[in-house]
């Protein structure tokens, strides 16, 4: 099991900050937190070190790329081992038109998030990409009609930070 970082008031506003412009240059960031450069430096590294912070990527519009209907596809595989669940998440995430995938519990082992050209191509991934596979008993999909992105992870409502810290400034 992965341990669970601690975090302080500052380390939520660097990852606030950075998920919502990935793109900040140290000093920037810095300068909106009111800490020192070095010091951002530092924080920043010790939250990759920590696998807090996994990476950082470009958010592309599907629509604009030519991929403008998204679907939810539900499947059930059996049998429900490791094995098969490996294998069948490892091919998933292989599909070009796979934007995420979730192990789930309840009524669906997996969620599948896909982007597509058009209902051909969703008619094609589905039935002979995802139906044809043989530990696939049962599958249903769900065309999107509207995706609000992702927000920003915050911290927990007893962690947020009261107060923000100033950098003294230095007369001349």
């Amino acid at each position: 099991m992965q341990r669970t970082a601690e975090l302080d008031s500052i380390d939520w506003r660097i990852l606030e900050e950075l998920q919502n412009d990935a793109t900040l240059q140290n000093k920037a960031l810095a300068d909106k937190l009111d800490i020192a450069p070095s010091t951002c430096l530092q924080r920043v590294k010790r939250l990759r070190d920590l696998r807090v912070i996994t990476g950082f990527h470009a958010v592309v519009d599907p629509r604009t790329a030519g991929l403008p209907l998204e679907a939810v596809v539900a499947v059930n595989v059996r049998p429900h081992t490791r094995p098969v669940v490996a294998s069948f998440r490892a091919f998933v995430m292989a599909q070009p038109e796979t934007r995420s995938i979730f192990h789930v519990s309840g009524q669906a082992d997996f969620l599948v998030h896909i982007a597509v050209e058009d209902s051909t191509h969703l008619q094609a991934f589905l039935v002979d990409k995802i139906a044809s596979r043989t530990e696939v008993r049962n599958l249903t999909s769900s065309v999107v009609l509207e995706r609000v992105e992702t927000r920003a992870l915050t911290p927990p409502q007893d962690r947020r930070p009261t107060h923000r810290r100033r950098r003294p400034t230095v007369q001349p």
